[in-house]
């Protein structure tokens, strides 16, 4: 578990933007060195097709399907952080049930936008950092791909947790926008438009550390990297990534939240 429910579960049931911040932060390198390992493969388009050797839909559908199905008879989607992309049908936990703090208003289990998710990833940004072929490498190819969608599920629905500690410090702002279900207004009160130029900058330089390409010669590192701008996964599209899709859907999940928190 992240910091800010892991601190809950070990007795501290203050839920704070502080430890909130830390969390998707951390969640910042998850989703890049995920996006590094599906980098590794091209597209490997016959893996996305229907009826892949026989199965009814797609080899990632079933792969994701039947792995999400095995996490969850092991308790992955008790947790409040988790959020199944095929929720249809998911069989009960086999093992005992974590004692995960109620930190969430109840209406925070009915918002799952992967269905989204799941269609910008695929549609729109793995195009631009898996190059076109195909290697044959199916099976290593969509593990890689439920990696960076549970990854970029996590970080996207943690705006739950985001929206809850925001009304919190301040139930005065929010209130008046809830009870007059005024979307517009909570997107203005949620919107800081210094701090997301800033979190892009930051994931953009993150990507350009984690993902160069090291070389003992200092020198050699240096051009290949600062000058030729080689790296696993293009930096300036970590940035378009939580620019374009991942804040603004975060924020649409704590509007989504927030309409509902005074139920």
């Amino acid at each position: 578990m992240e910091k800010a429910v892991s601190n809950m579960v070990a007795g501290d049931s203050t839920l704070t933007l502080e430890s909130v911040r830390e969390s998707l932060i951390r969640q910042e390198d998850t989703i890049i060195f995920c996006l590094i390992e599906r980098a590794k493969y091209p597209i490997n388009s016959p893996a996305y097709k229907e009826r892949f050797a026989g199965f009814s839909g797609s080899l990632v559908e079933y792969f994701v399907k039947e792995t999400e199905a095995l996490q969850a008879k092991v308790g992955r989607y008790e947790s409040p952080e988790e959020q199944p992309f095929f929720p249809s049908d998911l069989p009960t936990s086999l093992v005992p049930s974590h004692n995960y703090p109620h930190v969430l208003h109840p209406a925070a289990a009915s918002i799952n936008i992967n269905k989204t998710i799941w269609d910008i990833y695929f549609n729109q940004l793995l195009p631009l950092f898996a190059v076109e072929g195909d290697d044959g490498n199916y099976v290593p190819t969509v593990a890689c791909d439920l990696q960076c969608l549970q990854a970029l599920s996590k970080r996207i629905h943690y705006g739950k947790f985001v929206a809850e500690v925001k009304f919190k410090d301040a139930p005065e702002d929010y209130g008046p926008a809830i009870r007059n279900q005024d979307k517009e207004a909570l997107m203005k009160l949620l919107t800081f438009e210094s701090v997301e130029e800033m979190v892009k900058r930051r994931v953009e330089k993150k990507a350009m550390v984690f993902g160069q390409e090291v070389s003992l010669n200092e020198n050699k590192n240096k051009n290949d990297n600062d000058k030729k701008g080689k790296y696993k996964v293009d930096p300036s599209i970590v940035s378009r990534l939580y620019g374009e899709w991942v804040m603004p859907l975060t924020k649409l999940v704590q509007v989504e939240y927030l309409l509902r928190r005074l139920d």
